[in-house]
């Protein structure tokens, strides 16, 4: 059976991708985790990569074509399968039929869910067992139950239907709540801006960024804790470590490093709020928000607990070039649970982030610079570092955050509390 290659959830609430170009051509041999095309979202251009090996056929989508989430866009078959292929008029024609209810079809469009990746024992698929794939992760974000009045005026005005908080039955998101997010949007857009004066228009990155921060601010209580640390081990830490692993360790990657043992201590901070639920996450996922020339994008590095000084480093600056080249991969930017953002290299002294939806917090890191403070009751010259912990009230109270910025602390002022 061919195996299908669909336009890919890459975020939350995206509903469609553009293909920019293909690759591979109909008929070429491909081989598993090969670039085979080139996709364009809200953020990002990506490399979509084969699912499977062999032989590359029924291209549906072609280059500009825009294709919703999910639609398969071609198949591959094995090399024994490719001359059937051949002879199929048509995608459809030549994948099985799938039994569904018209309701299980409708909640499967909704979620951008593939009914052929659907499996149940009677072969009829039904709402449940749609409902029962979402909840397993058989998609890249779950959206939000909303109105069809409310996502319709979600399409049209461009709003994250994800992070608008409804005001319906169970939270369900109503078109005024939209229309409420979408004024809100508005509202920033016609903002005197000197960058956007002198520019013919807005880029879609910043325009989406803009929405997200928005509906962000607008829609998840926020509030702020603020710790000023002693940094003068960790500037220690970081010159012995780039001494012994030869690799180019900036503070950004210690922090990360930190951050993610601090997380594994105080696991509600690596926590979502979705569908209005508090979700914790099982990984340790850290996102770095990037300044590109169009805005900002956050790639995030995976399971950051488990990685050594070194190999963060490493990763730290692939994601970070192949962020500011429009290269990253899909995987590069979902998963992300918790994000630091980091302006200390631009001098700034302390600044509040805004959360990054659906997380609970986000750390906004100061630059280092010599002030005087206490060192045993006497007053000394020490390099220091502010750092603002922003937290969604909905996931996250002020004692656990708290917590959270007093660990985090600690392991600055000592970085060797991790061999303990």
């Amino acid at each position: 059976m061919p195996t299908n290659v669909i336009m890919p959830a890459l975020e939350l609430a995206q509903e469609t991708g553009k293909v920019l170009r293909w690759l591979k051509s109909p008929g070429d041999a491909v081989h598993k985790g090969e670039p085979i095309v080139e996709i364009e979202t809200d953020k990002v251009t990506v490399e979509i990569e084969a699912p499977a090996s062999g032989v590359l056929r029924d291209v549906t989508a072609r280059a500009g074509d825009v294709v919703p989430v999910g639609k398969t866009i071609a198949l591959i078959f094995a090399v024994g399968e490719a001359g059937v292929a051949a002879q199929a008029p048509a995608v459809n024609a030549s994948l099985p039929a799938v039994k569904a209810s018209p309701l299980a079809r409708k909640i499967a469009e909704q979620h951008g869910v593939d009914l052929a990746r659907v499996k149940t024992a009677s072969g009829r698929i039904e709402k449940a067992d749609v409902l029962a794939y979402v909840a397993a992760g058989g998609t890249a974000a779950r959206l939000a139950a909303a109105s069809p009045k409310a996502r319709r005026l979600a399409a049209e005005r461009g709003v994250e239907i994800t992070v608008v908080r409804g005001s319906g039955p169970s939270g369900a998101v109503l078109a005024a709540d939209v229309a409420a997010v979408a004024s809100a949007a508005a509202e920033v857009a016609a903002a005197p801006s000197a960058a956007r004066a002198g520019a013919p228009g807005v880029g879609t990155v910043w325009r989406i960024m803009a929405e997200r921060m928005t509906a962000s601010w607008t829609t998840a209580p926020h509030f702020y804790l603020v710790r000023e640390v002693n940094v003068s081990r960790l500037v220690t830490w970081r010159e012995r470590a780039t001494k012994q692993t030869g690799a180019r360790i900036t503070y950004t990657d210690i922090l990360v490093r930190l951050v993610a043992a601090a997380l594994s201590r105080h696991p509600r901070v690596n926590a979502a709020w979705k569908d209005g639920e508090i979700v914790l996450n099982a990984d340790i996922n850290i996102g770095l928000a990037v300044a590109i020339d169009d805005g900002l994008v956050v790639p995030v590095i995976h399971r950051a607990d488990t990685l050594g000084l070194a190999e963060l480093a490493a990763r730290r600056e692939d994601l970070v070039s192949r962020a500011q080249a429009g290269k990253l991969r899909p995987a590069d930017i979902q998963g992300g649970g918790f994000t630091i953002s980091n302006l200390g290299m631009y001098g700034v002294d302390a600044f509040n982030a805004v959360v990054n939806p659906p997380q609970a917090a986000i750390l906004a890191v100061g630059r280092i610079v010599d002030r005087a403070v206490a060192v045993n009751g006497q007053p000394a010259v020490q390099p220091t570092m502010v750092l603002t912990l922003s937290c969604d009230h909905r996931a996250l109270d002020g004692a656990r955050g708290a917590q959270f910025l007093g660990a985090l602390g600690e392991l600055i002022e000592e970085p060797l509390a991790l061999l303990v």
